[in-house]
């Protein structure tokens, strides 16, 4: 059995297959930093995906942009499911987009009333999350009843939501950022970047919103002057220190030997810097998330560039990742200088400055162009080549 990661409008998404059938669908809970790693690995490694497990993603990515897809015909290895699983399985996957059931209602088309229980815990097992449609079975009287994958209740909201069902009693979900006025600004203000556009596709720059400022932070702290796939094994090993909690909380960092956080991987000065960020998170020195929400920039960079480690391209990271703040231009990101050279067919990098007066023009939308430079790193250079030499389209193609 293998597996194909990629990214949606709402998360990243896994596709487990065998040979000829999808065995599992998941909505896994990866950090942004954590996601671009794997991605860049799973490309360089695997390459392309069979085509039915290429033309399944698309399916599932389309369906998460709000561009409903028919998913009830996508191959499941359903063969394998004990008969009453796969029969509930089955009842699940008829209710059309835009509908809901009950478990009592799945119980009585199975022609058994009395198994509403064991409906709704059939479908707490799904490995075929969004194929299996559970997010559509409620609870009786509409309550919306559980829902297994990353973010609960709210994931189930935020997927009723896009086939246009809302939950009573549920507030509505964040709905992923609309970046097409950025993109049409972007592509009036700077040719080159309106071809990488063009190339890239639709910005999928959205908030990680499942992280605290402390577990941005102490990422960014681990992924310091490593490559994105160093990184995300050493910040795997550091969190598995503290199963069964998702992330471990500061004070579970404060009271962690070094000697043993050392043996995960982290170097002695990200130690010392990974607790001094713990102490200043519980005495109040790095505000809170409704707090950093309500701060100017340069007060959020003054704040949290006063823990060791901390300087400002890691607030930086902070501000586009968790924040939502749409004009930031890490001008010292490695990245972002590469691949503004790549795009321009430079051999030197930018020097930050530099690259600070080019993107005024990008104002006040310097966060999504900051994005495609990104993608421009991860482009053949063929195709860069040729984007430096095509002429622009009159009005760019731009799907947001």
């Amino acid at each position: 059995m293998d597996a194909f990661l990629f990214d949606t409008a709402v998360g990243p998404c896994t596709l487990r297959f065998a040979e000829r059938a999808i065995t599992g669908i998941e909505l896994p809970q990866i950090a942004p930093r954590e996601l671009r790693a794997r991605l860049a690995a799973q490309a360089a490694e695997r390459g392309a995906p069979p085509p039915f497990v290429a033309k399944a993603a698309s399916a599932i990515a389309q369906h998460l942009a709000g561009k409903p897809q028919d998913l009830s015909k996508l191959p499941l290895a359903l063969d394998s499911l004990a008969p009453f699983q796969r029969q509930v399985y089955q009842a699940a996957r008829a209710i059309p987009s835009g509908q809901t059931a009950s478990y009592g209602d799945l119980a009585k088309l199975l022609g058994k009333p009395g198994a509403a229980r064991a409906v709704g815990q059939a479908l707490g097992k799904n490995p075929f999350l969004l194929a299996i449609p559970c997010h559509r079975v409620l609870a009786a009287g509409g309550a919306p009843g559980g829902f297994s994958a990353p973010g609960g209740i709210a994931t189930k909201a935020q997927l009723l939501a896009l086939e246009g069902v809302a939950l009573a009693g549920v507030p509505a979900p964040l709905n992923p950022v609309d970046h097409a006025p950025a993109l049409a600004h972007l592509a009036r203000k700077d040719r080159k970047l309106a071809r990488l556009i063009e190339e890239v596709g639709p910005c999928r720059l959205q908030q990680a919103r499942l992280q605290s400022p402390f577990e941005a932070l102490a990422e960014s702290i681990v992924y310091q002057q490593l490559n994105g796939r160093a990184a995300a094994t050493i910040l795997g090993r550091v969190v598995a220190l503290f199963k069964p909690r998702r992330f471990p909380r500061p004070q579970d960092l404060l009271e962690a030997k070094d000697e043993l956080l050392r043996a995960a991987g982290l170097s002695g000065g990200k130690t010392r810097a990974i607790k001094d960020l713990a102490a200043k998170t519980l005495a109040g020195a790095v505000p809170r998330l409704a707090a950093l929400r309500q701060m100017p920039e340069e007060e959020i960079v003054e704040r949290l560039t006063q823990v060791r480690g901390i300087g400002r391209w890691t607030v930086e990271m902070l501000m586009m990742f968790r924040l939502g703040r749409p004009d930031v231009l890490p001008a010292t990101d490695y990245g972002v200088r590469k691949g503004f050279a790549l795009l321009h067919g430079r051999l030197e990098l930018p020097s930050p400055s530099e690259l600070l007066a080019h993107g005024e023009r990008w104002r006040p939308h310097r966060s999504v162009a900051s994005w495609y430079l990104w993608r421009a790193t991860e482009l053949p250079a063929s195709t860069l080549a040729r984007l430096r030499s095509r002429p622009r389209r009159t009005q760019p193609s731009i799907d947001p």
